[in-house]
């Protein structure tokens, strides 16, 4: 008899999710969930503002990838769910499941006063956009680039990103011969900024402002923007452009889900990717909170490795068997430099941070690599 399985999401998760599961359930009814069919390679958007990439780089179209998986796809905005999540409801009707794999990403928090006046570039392609253009319009000025938190879920940050976008900015303005008008300052509440990378690569990142003559406003609360100001508990800082990522909370539809969400609004899943006290209900990368280290990240690798969990687990449930499988907690980040790059690896027994121009090479084909399965999937 045919499983019919839904897949909410088009983005890392997701797809490594669908790809898993048509492996491991030929028969298998599989559908994806999302607004379009494309796969958005979020981590090259912070290219965009030096015009390494376009959008048109970075999107790439689904619909060799859903032929080749024999893959069912549903153009739709989730809006809740219904039976346990036995009913996906969406602004273009209902689907039905035996089991459920929820990859649909998370949602910035976007309640600071006056945050409309700062660009965050994980938003898409036309945030990036945004920024090349502001950036090419100014003569001269002092750019701000910061990152905050949800207090209620420490994992639910996104930092890496606005370091390399801040690196980024200094490597670009050295390169156009426009540096020394420009005043960078790197903002956040924490002291260590970035800890969950480990402390040894938090020195690193400041000891690389410092190199780099950025200068920094740490430990102090943020309580909102103008327009041409952050406001902290600490002073405020004047600014002519200001790049801010916020913390991060569970999709809009989650409080219509019915399903159990932590503190901070992520749906809460056990170690093995199962949304608690739900039956064939599973959870993969950002719109999860998951038991593990404090210092798991939300990024793509970490969503990658849920995915596989998820997708091992929700078969072996269909199936009537233990749900096992498990994920490893792993930290995996180049913050790139545009000229050349940080590794930071991370796990329960060690940390390792290298900076290598190599690295930012490495990081380009990685992301040639990554795409090139979706790219010419048909």
């Amino acid at each position: 008899m045919s499983r019919s399985i839904t897949v909410i999401g088009a983005g890392f998760a997701a797809l490594t999710a669908a790809r898993r599961l048509r492996r491991k359930a030929p028969d298998a009814d599989i559908t994806l969930v999302a607004p379009r069919d494309e796969f958005l390679y979020y981590p090259g958007l912070i290219w965009i503002p030096s015009g390494l990439r376009r959008g048109e780089d970075l999107r790439v179209p689904l619909q060799g990838f859903l032929r080749k998986h024999r893959l069912n796809f549903h153009a739709g905005t989730v809006t809740g769910l219904s039976g346990g999540g036995r009913v996906v409801h969406t602004d273009h009707g209902d689907l039905h499941n035996d089991a459920l794999l929820i990859a649909s990403g998370g949602r910035f928090i976007r309640k600071l006063p006056g945050i409309e006046h700062a660009l965050t570039i994980c938003e898409g392609v036309e945030a990036a956009e945004r920024i090349r253009d502001r950036l090419a319009a100014l003569q001269q000025g002092t750019i701000a680039v910061g990152f905050g938190g949800n207090p209620k879920e420490p994992s639910a940050m996104r930092g890496g990103p606005m370091f390399e976008v801040l690196f980024g900015l200094d490597t670009q303005l050295r390169r156009e011969g426009r540096r020394e008008r420009f005043r960078l300052v790197f903002f956040n509440p924490a002291p260590q900024p970035g800890k969950r990378l480990g402390e040894k690569a938090v020195r690193g990142l400041l000891a690389e402002m410092r190199r780099r003559g950025i200068e920094t406003h740490l430990g102090h609360k943020i309580k909102g923007f103008a327009e041409n100001r952050v406001e902290t508990e600490g002073g405020d800082i004047e600014a002519d452009l200001i790049l801010f990522m916020p913390g991060m909370t569970g999709p809009a539809w989650a409080a219509d889900s019915g399903l159990p969400l932590s503190e901070g609004g992520l749906f809460r899943a056990d170690a093995q990717c199962r949304v608690v006290e739900s039956e064939r209900v599973y959870v993969a990368g950002d719109s999860g909170s998951f038991p593990g280290p404090d210092w798991m990240p939300k990024q793509a690798h970490m969503a990658d490795l849920q995915a596989v969990a998820a997708a091992d687990n929700l078969l072996a449930e269909l199936d009537g068997k233990p749900a096992t499988a498990t994920f490893r907690a792993e930290l995996v980040c180049i913050v790139d430099t545009l000229d050349s790059g940080i590794l930071v690896f991370r796990n329960p027994s060690r940390t390792l941070v290298l900076r290598s121009r190599l690295l930012h090479l490495a990081k380009r084909f990685f992301e040639w690599l990554y795409l090139y399965r979706y790219r010419h999937a048909g």
